[in-house]
């Protein structure tokens, strides 16, 4: 009775009992979509035109909401549809395909992320050095790094799969396709394909997790070194965006890590808010966190605001 899906194609994730309110559902997540998509677009517009701003924390900045844009429209809208339009059916290399664009560049995030972590150890640390150690050179070849780490990690994640054959159920628990889900429905041994993916995450976002909070350990000790506390406050207040999103991005990473491994009798609406939340969190809060947290941003939204107040009241 096996069949091989490279000719087929899987079922995306339904709530059983509200198949009817899918309409409804998707409206509330295609608002979200579009409030991060006008929020990163607007990240990448006013960090281009703000000469302040050409720094490498900002253009790090630039990196994640270019990543937050191509990980939310490469799923939401094919959610938008299933929900809109009833098109249950992804097939198998489209499926492929979304699985190594969601897990390239969520490895891609994290190690800008990392980057981050350790433009801040320097700028506090070494604030002498800190613009000849990161240069907007050095930033260049970092993100062009993260690309190649993403993409050489993840990029065995699909090929492993490929030659497998799927005879259990073909529907997945998420309304898009991720390793763990589609490894669970083959019929064959994927003993390489579980160890190879147990070992990219730990090699990829584990490693830069732990580097991350060894970075911020070294600059709690160079903080607490200060003087006074209204030194030490000032400078890591600077940080503050940045651990903001860090959490935005490994507390979704890690739940829903958890809900795969411990969560196989869980209700299928916490499967697919899980799913939800891991896309679109980070994409959302990253432009808020770093609005609300640098001046130039903030003044640079409020004058656009006012010239477009200006230009409808003419």
């Amino acid at each position: 009775n096996s069949s091989d899906l490279s000719s087929s194609s899987f079922i995306l994730a339904s709530i059983p009992g509200l198949e009817a309110a899918h309409f409804w559902m998707a409206i509330p997540l295609c608002s979200i979509y579009i409030v991060a998509v006008a929020g990163n677009c607007a990240v990448l517009f006013i960090v281009k035109t703000e000469p302040s701003l050409h720094a490498p924390m900002y253009f790090f900045l630039c990196m994640l909401a270019a990543i937050d844009l191509a990980l939310s429209t490469s799923t939401v809208p094919r959610v938008l549809s299933f929900y809109w339009f009833n098109t249950k059916e992804i097939s198998f290399g489209a499926c492929l395909l979304q699985m190594f664009l969601i897990h390239s560049l969520s490895a891609i995030e994290s190690t800008v992320l990392l980057a981050m972590a350790v433009d801040r150890y320097v700028a506090i640390c070494h604030p002498l050095r800190h613009s000849a150690i990161l240069t907007n050179a050095l930033t260049v070849k970092i993100g062009l790094a993260a690309m190649a780490r993403g993409v050489i990690f993840f990029l065995p994640l699909p090929l492993l799969l490929l030659p497998l054959p799927f005879c259990n159920s073909r529907v997945l628990s998420h309304s898009f396709c991720l390793h763990q889900d589609v490894m669970n429905l083959a019929c064959a041994n994927t003993t390489p394909s579980v160890v190879y993916g147990l070992t990219a995450i730990l090699l990829v976002m584990g490693l830069d997790a732990l580097l991350i909070c060894i970075s911020y350990a070294l600059i709690l000790r160079a903080v607490l070194q200060l003087a006074s506390w209204k030194e030490r406050l000032r400078a890591f207040s600077t940080c503050i965006a940045h651990i903001g999103v860090v959490l935005a991005f490994y507390v979704p990473l890690i739940g829903l890590s958890v809900v795969h491994r411990f969560g196989r009798g869980l209700a299928p609406l916490v499967l697919v808010a899980m799913g939800d939340v891991y896309i679109l969190v980070p994409a959302v809060l990253n432009p808020i966190i770093y609005g609300v947290r640098t001046k130039q941003i903030q003044r640079r939204i409020l004058s656009l605001i006012h010239i477009y107040k200006c230009r409808t009241s003419q």
